[in-house]
């Protein structure tokens, strides 16, 4: 057991941890439910990628300035807020779908504005927690919060799979409005600072700029930001077309059918063993050598999966393959944590974010949907696999980061 010594009050981090679990929650809910709710209202691969494009979207359209409005203006009613909209729009779904007027463009316009509050959270999160526990504290409080995360992250999907198969997608969805909303009423009630004030007088634009610069004069960082895009868009081809490739390839349907509660688990157990490994392998191999170790294998898992026409081996390679993603996407966000200075956080990390995940993933949903409509499922997750490769290449070609990893150094 992870033990947090605070200097706020210890029901503050309870509150906030409580909180964070609880979106979390929610979330995973919304990622099965809606993919499965839109193919389930139109059986039409390219709609339901659209929804895997409208999750992804808003990170690549807010991204920069959410990560300098969250380090300007007070965290908690920001988080507050965010949370509020969540809630609002998510009850939609279900209400539509009661009055039986619910449409597919109604969801996917709920999961971009779902995903764009979030954009804002998620920026000023990254700065609220260090300010709530103090420098002093953050690693502890950090892996308690990420030790209780990926353990929902394990076992939420393969539930919400199942529920999916015996309850309407459109109910369940109500659980996501629930969630945020007493997320809100949690974040409400901290005491504690989730913001330092700030004594310059810089703009906006300027707070941009500054997080730009640093990532982009930083050759490691910068490397695996961009090789990150390349990651989230096999990722966001994997999110688009697992319902219908399941579906058509796999012989597993998108209603009443339990192995599809137990395909949709696969890559949070991988994710949960990433999480677990990570830092035995940090500190055997170095940060930069695992980088460059790690994408291979994640191609590899990734071709194990293309190749799979049974559902057994292919929840085994969806496994291997949350794995070996994690292990990369994990790796790469530790080093720039480490990296990045304090006062930068918000701004550094929701940029790499916004150029990794906001921009990678829409671009390999929105591939795979096109390859799917051509050619199927397997074409789209083949699509998503190639822009992989893409980025192992663009790894394996950069000099520092071949440098850093013959030397055993993490930067």
């Amino acid at each position: 057991m992870v033990t947090v010594t605070l200097d706020a009050p210890a029901r503050d981090f309870r509150r906030y941890l409580n909180a964070r679990l609880l979106s979390v929650a929610g979330s995973i809910v919304a990622v099965v439910a809606l993919p499965v709710l839109v193919y389930q209202l139109t059986g039409s691969t390219a709609w339901t990628a659209a929804v895997a494009m409208a999750e992804a979207l808003p990170y690549l359209v807010f991204g920069l300035l959410a990560g300098a409005v969250a380090d300007r203006v007070d965290r908690q009613r920001l988080m507050v807020a965010m949370d509020v909209v969540v809630a609002v729009a998510m009850v939609t779904v279900p209400v539509a779908w009661w009055l039986d007027a619910l449409t597919a463009l109604h969801v996917v316009v709920v999961a971009f504005l779902v995903q764009s509050a979030f954009a804002f959270f998620d920026a000023a999160n990254f700065g609220a927690l260090p300010s709530l526990v103090g420098k002093e504290n953050i690693t502890s409080a950090y892996a308690k919060l990420f030790g209780r995360s990926t353990i929902l992250e394990t076992v939420l999907p393969a539930l919400a799979g199942a529920a999916v198969t015996v309850v309407a997608p459109a109910t369940l969805l109500a659980v996501n409005a629930v969630t945020a909303a007493g997320s809100a009423m949690l974040v409400r009630a901290i005491r504690g600072a989730l913001s330092t004030p700030r004594t310059d007088s810089t703009t906006v634009a300027g707070d941009i700029g500054t997080g730009l610069r640093f990532l982009w004069q930083h050759s490691i960082i910068r490397t695996l930001t961009l090789v990150g895009a390349t990651h989230s868009a096999a990722a966001g081809a994997w999110v688009a077309m697992m319902v219908p490739w399941a579906d058509r390839v796999l012989g597993v349907a998108p209603s009443g059918d339990l192995r599809l509660a137990v395909l949709f688990g696969c890559w949070g157990a991988g994710a949960w063993l990433a999480s677990r490994l990570l830092p035995a392998l940090t500190e055997r191999w170095g940060g930069a050598r695992l980088a460059l170790g790690g994408l291979p294998v994640s191609l590899l898992c990734a071709g194990s999966v293309l190749l799979s026409t049974h559902w057994v081996p292919a929840c085994l390679g969806a496994i291997a393959w949350g794995a070996a993603h994690s292990t990369v996407v994990l790796n790469s966000i530790t080093y720039r944590q480490r990296m990045c200075p304090p006062e930068l956080r918000s701004r550094v990390n929701t940029t790499a974010r916004m150029l990794s995940w906001g921009l990678g993933q829409p671009a390999g949903a929105a591939l795979a949907g096109a390859a799917a409509v051509l050619a199927g499922p397997r074409a789209g997750l083949a699509a998503g696999t190639g822009v992989l490769l893409v980025g192992v290449a663009l790894a394996w070609a950069t000099p520092t980061l071949r440098r850093a990893a013959s030397s055993g150094d993490a930067g």
